[in-house]
């Protein structure tokens, strides 16, 4: 089977994968070549037309253009790549809300050559609110036509496919989770618990206010009374919101008890998270989240947004409490946690337990594979 993943930003030799898409992309890509799939990544925004074979299996093929930013022009070279390479194939295209997306799902239903839509994010209703008058028009004109036109969805977590339906969109869902790699996974000996002093929480990832909902976090830890002592670190990559979150810390009388820090990219996600206590993701949408996952395969306990993809697995191996993205549900879960703390070690290996038995890349790509058979 040959399989075409689309990333446009991804990046031409398959290094540098500090951003969650791309590292997503990798490792399904990883995945299915694994599998025994021929696959490739198509990107765009590179200096020159190049083929790069990876280590992993799979192939990336970048193709000269002005930007990897979003745009309605989809780069001639990769169009004259498609249509040279016209063998039975599926392509996999990535992004939502995301003008190259579209476009490119424009000249594939042209070619009459089959597409599979992966978002990313869930159509929540809160995706809508910001920009709302600008989205609702993108929605009606564009996206909605590019998800009915295609042979299927592709979701992170099946509960996505409600808002999908509430938006009128009958095209198939399928579901195809984020997961995890070996080299992702630290050695259970290498971890260790605190069961007493100050309370480390974590929240990795980046600095979107709105869409991590770090606002609400924020909120949430100035009701927190009932705890003399916590710390909070927020860490990640400035999508423009640092300075106003810094501003919200000290409104709220909170300066002294959250740390923000920079990214770390010569680090794997693990070791930054492993000397911290509690994972904390609050977003008001989220597809999935891998930096939640890769708190579970350190053993860490969580507090996680009932939207995320992740929520379930939370859920199913009790790592964690799953909150709605509301301060006071936030504070309880907190509370709840803490008042768990002698737990925290037993909690933290059934999370880790949970993903090694049921999310590794080469597991997800082989469910992938027979959904994908469907559609070639």
């Amino acid at each position: 089977m040959k399989i075409y993943l689309y990333l446009k930003h991804f990046p031409p030799h398959g290094d540098e994968l500090n951003e969650g898409t791309s590292k997503a992309v990798h490792g399904l890509a990883t995945g299915l070549a694994a599998c025994g799939a021929d696959v490739t990544i198509l990107c765009e925004g590179a200096k020159k037309d190049e083929i790069y074979q990876t280590k992993m299996g799979y192939q990336i093929a970048s193709f000269a253009s002005k930007s990897t930013k979003p745009s309605f022009q989809v780069s001639s070279s990769l169009q004259r790549y498609i249509l040279s390479n016209s063998r039975p194939s599926i392509f996999i295209i990535t992004g939502i809300f995301h003008r190259s997306v579209y476009s490119l799902s424009r000249f594939l239903k042209q070619q009459s050559l089959p597409y599979i839509v992966a978002p990313h994010d869930p159509y929540h209703p809160t995706i809508f609110y910001k920009n709302a008058h600008l989205k609702w028009i993108y929605w009606y004109l564009l996206e909605r036509p590019m998800l009915n036109q295609a042979c299927a969805v592709q979701v992170l977590d099946k509960r996505h496919a409600e808002w999908l339906h509430r938006l009128k969109i009958k095209t198939p869902i399928i579901e195809v989770p984020n997961g995890f790699s070996p080299t992702d996974v630290y050695p259970e000996s290498t971890l260790s618990w605190h069961e007493d002093g100050v309370p480390k929480f974590l929240f990795l990832g980046r600095l979107d206010a709105y869409n991590k909902g770090l606002d609400i976090l924020l909120n949430a830890f100035a009701q927190l009374r009932e705890v003399p002592e916590w710390q909070l670190t927020i860490q990640g990559p400035d999508w423009g919101d640092r300075t106003t979150l810094k501003q919200q810390a000290k409104k709220l009388g909170l300066s002294q008890n959250i740390i923000f820090r920079e990214p770390e990219y010569n680090l794997s996600p693990s070791a930054i998270i492993a000397p911290y206590d509690v994972f904390c993701i609050a977003s008001r949408f989220e597809g999935f989240s891998l930096s939640a996952m890769e708190a579970m395969l350190a053993g860490r306990v969580l507090i996680v947004s009932d939207i995320a993809g992740i929520a379930p697995y939370v859920q199913a191996s009790d790592c964690g409490v799953v909150v709605k993205p509301e301060p006071e549900a936030i504070k309880s879960g907190i509370l709840s946690l803490i008042a768990r703390r002698s737990e925290w070690k037993e909690m933290g290996l059934r999370g880790r337990k949970y993903i090694l038995e049921n999310l590794h890349w080469q597991k997800i790509a082989a469910r992938a594979i027979e959904e994908y058979v469907y559609f070639q």
